[in-house]
């Protein structure tokens, strides 16, 4: 029994040490960028946290000589709709819908690098208390605004040649 716990414990520890190397294809760590210049369009408030999350991530590479300097131009927009109503006509549901349009510039050639259209929604339901379903929300937006700086993340790094 023991010779078989043993035999065990070894053969997970051989796929541990194996899987140790493991790297992301599309790595955030990886791209190479820096935003020299941004400009937000539209909806002001969410355009600048999906930039802030941008940027953040652009000043992790900042020593690096390689990087390339990129002009963004981020226009957000939020619809908010009712989906389910009870037989009274009261709201139980919303579906948030979120409409992004960046276009991302190389800085010194003017190389258009992106210009995408990313479209993401979610639902969320009415609580009970008002001050809940305002966190439903603005929860629900976080979680779209990180989506987006995912699928943003996935093209850029097609993109830019490293």
């Amino acid at each position: 029994m023991k010779k078989i716990n043993l035999t065990f414990l070894v053969f997970i520890m051989f796929f541990m040490i194996q899987c140790s190397g493991y790297k992301p294809i599309f790595g955030s760590t990886n791209l190479k960028f820096k935003i020299s210049n941004y400009y937000i369009e539209n909806d002001k408030v969410l355009g600048n946290k999906l930039y802030s999350k941008l940027k953040n991530l652009s000043q992790t590479r900042k020593t690096d000589v390689n990087i390339k300097e990129l002009d963004f131009i981020i226009n957000v927009s939020k619809n908010k709709n009712p989906t389910t109503k009870d037989s009274a006509g009261k709201i139980l549901e919303y579906r948030i819908d979120l409409i992004t349009k960046i276009e991302i510039d190389d800085f010194i050639t003017g190389e258009k690098i992106l210009n995408k259209e990313f479209n993401s929604s979610l639902n969320y339901k009415v609580q009970s208390q008002y001050s809940d379903t305002i966190k439903m929300e603005n929860q629900t937006v976080e979680n779209l605004i990180n989506k987006t700086q995912q699928e943003i993340l996935i093209n850029l790094s097609k993109n830019i040649s490293e």
